[in-house]
């Protein structure tokens, strides 16, 4: 059946009633013309849930006078509701990552709507879902309607992410531009830092890495290195330069082997060109993406993720800031566990040793009061900061605390001593 053809967003989010459950797709192709529209839409509507991972632009959904008409409900916080995290005015569910899709698919969270953007139909009536396939495919499988931006400026990926043009209720087409990330300028404690991750990466490594400032770091190091491949949940244009030079071939991988596999992407209009119509990236669902069995079938797996703060044990903290909630769980332990059980694999946390301009040390004796535990300290296995790597795996507590503390900035090591020998009663 076809879907509604409609002349506005407004006129497409129009189908969403009072008491829905909806989800929206996320990241860079995060639905801001619906959204926008779905703002003013739920002012006329009463206990609307909104689903959603992190999302690109959706301030407009953060105002307080949707307040009793519209709740976030969140797998991973953002800036437009972070504020509403830390304030209990928004919900935050603490879920890996490729358990999102399955928390759909089997019933256990129901979907009313699913709003999407996509490519335009292809001669098959396909329409792609572009630079973010995560859980919106999942979603979209097991909702009961699905509204639909259709945008000409939106990449065609290859993958999973395709969807017919007759699964959409309601469809309102306009040229939209995608949100931009730049390529991060790294500063002298992120190269620091991206140099050390380097030295623990292996020609013929596969890597999962995030976007920001350290990962870019860590692929700027790289381009000695050969035969390199890539399998992560999401990816920016630090990759780029690295398979223009053939730095990164997957040859090396064993599933999907001669392919980038990620979940979502986000970055320059170049990494946008980049993906459209590019068989040799492919967009899964993230639920394949993320799993740990699908993970460690790749030998040297090399996984390099980030944390807020880590404790003299090696817990790691990476979605709250104590208890106000920062940004998510995601996919980190995905990774972490599939590169512990991967042949040759590793795992890295990788951050600077101080926050709030040097004031604080994210090397802590104890953890903040209500900070998440995303990764476990039977789980880690490297730490990196700009001063050093330290190598947690196997290593007793006092041998963590010894080689944390001497990555720790120097001007909190004295302190991090004294803590630690009075509160975990180790003489280090």
């Amino acid at each position: 059946m076809a879907p509604i053809v409609c002349n506005s967003a407004l006129e497409a989010v129009s189908l969403i009633q009072n008491n829905e459950t909806l989800w929206t797709h996320s990241m860079g192709a995060t639905p801001k013309v619906l959204l926008d529209a779905l703002a003013k839409h739920a002012l006329n509507r009463q206990g609307l849930s909104l689903l959603q991972l992190h999302t690109e632009g959706a301030e407009s959904l953060s105002n307080s006078n949707l307040k009793g008409h519209l709740r976030h409900r969140c797998y991973f916080g953002g800036s437009p509701t972070r504020q509403q995290l830390q304030h209990g005015d928004a919900d935050y569910v603490p879920i890996f990552l490729s358990e999102v899709p399955k928390l759909f698919r089997s019933g256990e969270q129901k979907i009313d709507t699913a709003l999407i953007q996509v490519s335009p139909p292809d001669k098959h009536g396909l329409c792609s879902l572009g630079i973010s396939v995560e859980a919106s495919l999942a979603a979209c499988q097991v909702a009961k309607k699905i509204i639909a931006h259709i945008n000409p400026l939106m990449p065609r990926t290859h993958g999973d992410g395709f969807i017919h043009y007759e699964q959409f209720s309601a469809v309102f087409e306009s040229s939209s531009p995608l949100p931009l990330h730049s390529f991060a300028t790294s500063d002298e404690i992120s190269m620091t830092i991206g140099k050390n991750v380097a030295k623990l990466v292996r020609d013929g490594d596969c890597l999962q890495m995030g976007i920001g400032a350290i990962p870019d770091a860590v692929l700027a190091c790289l381009g000695s290195h050969k035969n390199l491949g890539v399998h992560t949940e999401l990816f920016s244009d630090g990759v780029l330069e690295l398979v223009k030079k053939g730095v990164i071939n997957n040859s090396k991988k064993k599933i999907y082997p001669g392919k980038i596999v990620t979940g979502f992407a986000l970055g320059t209009q170049a990494l946008y060109d980049f993906v459209d119509d590019n068989p040799a990236v492919i967009f899964m669902d993230i639920e394949q993406v993320n799993d740990t069995a699908v993970i460690r079938k790749n030998p040297n797996v090399m996984a390099i993720n980030s944390a807020l703060q880590i404790d003299i044990s090696g817990q790691v903290c990476a979605d709250s800031l104590g208890t106000k909630i920062y940004s998510g769980v995601g996919g980190q332990m995905d990774f972490i566990r599939g590169a512990g059980l991967s042949e040759g694999g590793r795992s890295v946390i990788a951050l600077p040793s101080t926050a709030e301009d040097g004031k604080v040390s994210r090397i802590t004796t104890l953890l903040s009061p209500g900070a998440g535990v995303v990764t476990t300290r039977a789980h880690v296995h490297y730490i990196v900061t700009e001063f050093g790597i330290a190598n947690l795996r196997g290593r007793s507590l006092l041998e963590r605390a010894k080689a944390l503390i001497e990555i720790a900035h120097p001007k909190f090591r004295e302190q991090l001593y004294i803590d630690t020998k009075e509160l975990w009663k180790l003489d280090v």
